[in-house]
């Protein structure tokens, strides 16, 4: 045991009864007040028993405990760390807005990247590494993503998968090949904020389709193609965003089938995919003729990779989405990508997946929990909440903020101003659980209140 590494040890309270509460309380404070810091190795347990003079049960039970609050992760092998980045920003809000997904339980995400590079590196040659790649991935990359995707698509040729730098990138140059400006694309009411932006930049219209508590209503989006002639239809049929929706199975063969009839592709943006452990086929494995698939892995592993996978409807579509890429993107990053391809080859990127969805459940039933009226998959690392008639959404967040939340409504998606007021709560921003049912508590205390100022007649 190193002096650095046990310091916050004069905090524990030998008089607290039981003691495993002394060592956690002191370990909550540490961390609390930067003594520890995010990846920074804590004592063996043994070695921890010893040097307070208890049994080891005493230590474990300790252990257990700030791992279910989120406060430290362990591994078989390595060890307990502290947990990394508390999902704070600088103004010291807690992070409900930002979609991410949250820490894998049981899982040092860190250690693992740290891994990963390192094995790359000795792996590869670093001046081909760091050279120009072809756009679209190399061979063994577009495979390892063919892989990832097998469980909602089924198995497809390489030729048709693209690796690209980040969900982003792949829809400009999707809605570049697809639409022109004055053209329009078909959506929900609310949608994801990155098409919003993406298709006001390139000057191209958004039209909502009329939904319901699956989706897109196929005889509204049949009337829809024949009257508005769209170029395509932008879809998140797992987990919507923001809705949390997921579109039933039998829904989604209606949709396909209108789309292919009325000759308007789909964009499957189906980055919450992979979260369900029994995933739903998706539009690409129904129409494939028809459909551009979208997968990224920042909603399922971490976004820091910016990697997301493209499956076009045909060789020659992917080739053309390939030189759009590289007129504006050129390549996804060598390292990023060859990190992405490693863990999908070694069984990583599953065991990430487990965790992530292992910690999604825990946060999505603390969260049906203390907000029962908010809606949500069991493993959705969102969900969605109407809020009170009495309570606007910009007083809302105004009076959030000054408790110390972050939060994004309805606005931040709708399509036309007519939308519900709502909000999109992200349950992975904070990276310790116990952080997070504080803040959703602070914000059911919150609409449980009447706004200031408001007049009662």
């Amino acid at each position: 045991m190193t002096a650095s590494n046990a310091r916050w040890l004069r905090r524990v309270d030998r008089g607290r009864r039981p003691i495993y509460l002394g060592v956690l309380h002191a370990l909550e404070a540490a961390i609390a007040e930067g003594e520890l810091q995010a990846g920074q190795q804590l004592p063996p347990q043994r070695a921890l028993a010893a040097e307070l003079g208890v049994d080891l049960t005493t230590v474990t039970r300790a252990y257990a405990a700030a791992r279910a609050r989120g406060l430290v992760e362990g591994t078989v092998g390595r060890g307990t760390f502290v947990a990394g980045g508390a999902g704070e920003d600088e103004a010291g809000l807690v992070d409900l807005s930002m979609n991410l997904p949250p820490p894998p339980l049981g899982l040092a995400l860190d250690r693992l990247l740290k891994d990963a590079a390192r094995q790359v590196l000795e792996r590869a040659d670093p001046a081909v590494l760091m050279a120009y790649h072809p756009a679209g991935g190399s061979l063994a990359q577009r495979a390892a993503g063919a892989a990832w995707l097998a469980p909602c698509i089924g198995q497809v040729e390489t030729e048709r998968v693209l690796v690209v730098p980040g969900a982003q990138a792949a829809l400009a140059a999707l809605l570049r090949l697809l639409a022109e400006p004055g053209e329009t694309v078909l959506v929900e009411p609310l949608t994801y904020p990155g098409l919003r932006a993406a298709t006001a930049h390139l000057g191209v219209g958004l039209t909502p389709c009329p939904v319901d508590g699956e989706g897109m209503i196929p005889e509204e989006l049949a009337r829809l193609c024949a009257r508005s002639r769209p170029k395509a239809v932008y879809l998140i049929p797992t987990h919507q965003n923001p809705t949390a929706a997921t579109m039933g199975s039998a829904r989604r063969a209606q949709v396909a089938q209108v789309c292919a009839a009325a000759g308007v592709p789909i964009i499957e943006d189906d980055a919450y995919g992979r979260l369900p452990a029994a995933p739903l086929p998706g539009f690409a494995a129904l129409t494939p003729g028809n459909v551009w698939r979208l997968e990224t892995l920042a909603k399922t592993l971490t976004p820091g990779l910016r990697i997301a996978f493209v499956v076009a409807p045909d060789d020659g579509a992917a080739r053309r989405l390939a030189l759009a890429l590289r007129a504006t993107s050129i390549m996804p990053s060598p390292l990023c990508a060859a990190i992405a391809t490693a863990w999908i080859s070694d069984g990583v990127a599953e065991r990430l997946l487990a965790g992530v969805r292992a910690e999604t459940a825990a946060r999505q039933a603390l969260a049906r929990e203390i907000l029962p009226a908010a809606r949500g998959e069991p493993e959705a690392i969102h969900l969605w909440l109407d809020l009170p008639a009495h309570w606007p959404a910009e007083r809302v967040r105004t009076a959030a903020q000054a408790r110390g939340l972050s939060l994004v409504g309805a606005e931040a998606f709708a399509v036309t101003p007519d939308v519900p007021p709502g909000l999109r709560l992200s349950l992975g921003g904070t990276a310790r659980r116990a952080r997070l049912e504080e803040a959703l508590r602070s914000l059911a205390a919150l609409l449980a209140e009447e706004p200031a100022g408001r007049l009662v007649v």
